[in-house]
């Protein structure tokens, strides 16, 4: 039986998603309570990697498994085995055709960013922070130049494995509520520290380092030394995962909001 899992996880105990050897990551917790309710061990594949310290309101697994149980263990019974900072949101069977990252047909991140004078106490490890007034309306001008199909050359990290750097950025959006900066990014898929390369470069033209149209100069290099460094990873939330309707999971739009298919 193949089982799909909505993951909710603070990222700010972890070293990140994947496996490593030392075992503080989210992917070995997760696993070691899903192997705990199998009574066999459980492999689990996710539908992307989040670094340390990122964070996710819906992160979307899949694992096979002979143990023949009913869905709400592997939701309340996994849960009662996790730590506090990760939950299983909801579980459901599918097909063996449904591969939880190549069956995706979109990812959305937001980032939260205070922008104050004061760094945070309260949102410690969850928002990012920048001391200076930043100008969104330049930022909004700025973010515009990404939106559509491009090479990412330049707001991809070294380490990337992504075998193409051309994506399909489908939104972008910054607004403003009082000190808190809301950055929304929607795309077919995403580099690896793309978004927080992203913000890096909004950033700068915020504060005035930059034109505008300094972005698109930027995106057109395919130069990953001429963009800005890479912003911190705290504020960067992965907000959902796109499958098609025909594998009826129930999915994040947006912040929080629940929709079918």
């Amino acid at each position: 039986m193949r089982i799909a899992l909505g993951v909710e996880y603070d990222g700010y105990p972890f070293f990140g998603w994947q496996s490593q050897a030392e075992g503080q990551t989210v992917q070995d917790t997760l696993q070691h309570a899903l192997t705990g309710i199998a009574g066999e061990q459980i492999s689990i594949i996710a539908a992307g990697r989040t670094d340390t310290g990122v964070h996710a309101l819906e992160q979307v697994i899949h694992f096979d498994t002979r143990a023949e149980r009913p869905l709400t263990a592997w939701v309340r019974g996994a849960n009662a085995l996790l730590p506090a900072s990760i939950a299983v949101l909801w579980a459901h069977a599918v097909p063996e055709e449904f591969h939880a990252r190549f069956s995706a047909h979109g990812r959305s991140y937001r980032y939260l960013l205070l922008n104050r004078a004061v760094r945070p106490a309260i949102h410690a490890g969850k928002v990012g922070w920048f001391h200076a007034p930043l100008d969104v309306p330049a930022m909004q001008a700025a973010s515009r130049y990404l939106l559509g199909e491009h090479d990412f050359s330049a707001f991809r990290a070294a380490q990337c494995q992504a075998r193409s750097p051309v994506k399909h950025l489908h939104r972008l959006d910054i607004s403003r509520y009082g000190d808190m900066l809301v950055f929304d990014l929607s795309a077919d898929a995403f580099l690896h520290h793309m978004v927080r390369n992203i913000v890096g470069c909004l950033v700068y033209v915020g504060k005035g380092k930059y034109p505008p149209d300094w972005l698109s100069e930027v995106l057109a290099s395919r130069d990953r030394k001429l963009a800005a460094p890479t912003f911190a990873p705290d504020g960067l939330y992965l907000t959902g995962i796109r499958y098609e309707a025909k594998w009826g999971l129930p999915q994040i739009e947006d912040w929080g909001e629940r929709t079918e298919g």
